[in-house]
């Protein structure tokens, strides 16, 4: 939905912050929505920056939901407190709309070193009032996620033990419930790797990368079942590739934007990798859905 973001967190791999200014316009929403009724697709993965920050966002999210699209808001929280946003959580929770949300650790010292001052506290509040209006309550069917990545360049530890952890200290600190636990690897890519560069760390943290490759989770990488569109419509084989500006395998005849996408447009296409798709396959693996095995 764009770049533009109340945060500026430390690993972000599209170096969102409050000066961007790409968003998405509504000419290319619309092309968004005619390619979902074109192709069929089922689910529409909204990210940014933080997309409830672009003024389409809502009228994305209703035509979508009135197609039958299941729709997912990658939310970071604290932008349900911005000004203008109040009704924002309702709202999703109105249109059933499943909310994979940002806490890197039940830890405040930890999140907010990691993605600025007063962000913990905000989260909190923002799950507490999720939870209130019916997001991971028995028999509400709206979905509460939350999304682990670590704070330095190390792998994620495994995603079910962390899980449970989360589980028993949110619940216990705070009353806050949640369904599951996506843990994600840093890309070695933009403000993260340039973190790493500065500190003399990348040559080590691709060496980590390669060296926890496992072969057995190429068969569920995110690159093989989505298709990535950014802030212009431009298609890639994922939110990394798309960072990097690595469009779809050039001279294969592939549709360019998502103006030119339909059905069978991309099956059994060629994926664009570089060595940052290490970071997807090393250890249990990371995608959007967060551990792979």
């Amino acid at each position: 939905m764009g770049y533009l973001c109340n945060q500026q967190c430390q690993h972000c791999h599209v170096n969102a912050g409050p000066k961007r200014s790409e968003i998405m316009t509504r000419e290319t929403v619309g092309q968004v929505l005619a390619a979902l009724q074109r192709t069929g697709i089922e689910n529409l993965d909204l990210t940014g920056g933080a997309p409830e920050l672009n003024p389409r966002f809502p009228y994305l999210v209703e035509t979508a939901r009135a197609m039958g699209v299941h729709v997912i808001d990658r939310c970071n929280l604290t932008v349900l407190e911005q000004p203008g946003m109040e009704d924002m959580a309702a709202f999703l929770a109105d249109n059933r709309v499943e909310v994979v949300s940002s806490l890197p650790c039940y830890r405040e010292q930890n999140v907010d070193g990691q993605r600025g001052s007063g962000v913990y506290q905000s989260s909190i509040r923002m799950l507490k009032k999720l939870n209130h209006l019916g997001y991971a309550q028995d028999g509400s069917k709206l979905i509460l996620n939350l999304v682990y990545n670590p704070a330095g360049p190390f792998l994620p530890p495994q995603q079910s033990k962390l899980e449970a952890d989360y589980k028993r200290e949110l619940l216990q600190r705070f009353g806050i419930r949640f369904d599951r636990l996506l843990v994600l690897a840093n890309l070695p890519i933009q403000r993260f790797g340039s973190m790493l560069i500065s500190g003399n760390q990348f040559d080590d943290y691709m060496k980590l990368l390669k060296s926890s490759h496992r072969k057995a989770n190429l068969d569920a990488v995110m690159c093989r079942h989505l298709i990535s569109v950014d802030w212009r419509g431009r298609l890639f084989d994922c939110d990394f590739n798309q960072a990097l500006g690595l469009a779809l395998e050039p001279g294969n005849s592939l549709p360019a934007t998502v103006d030119d996408l339909d059905a069978n447009s991309l099956v059994n296409h060629p994926v664009r990798i570089a060595d940052h798709c290490y970071g997807c396959t090393a250890g249990q693996g990371s995608s959007c859905g967060g551990a792979l095995t």
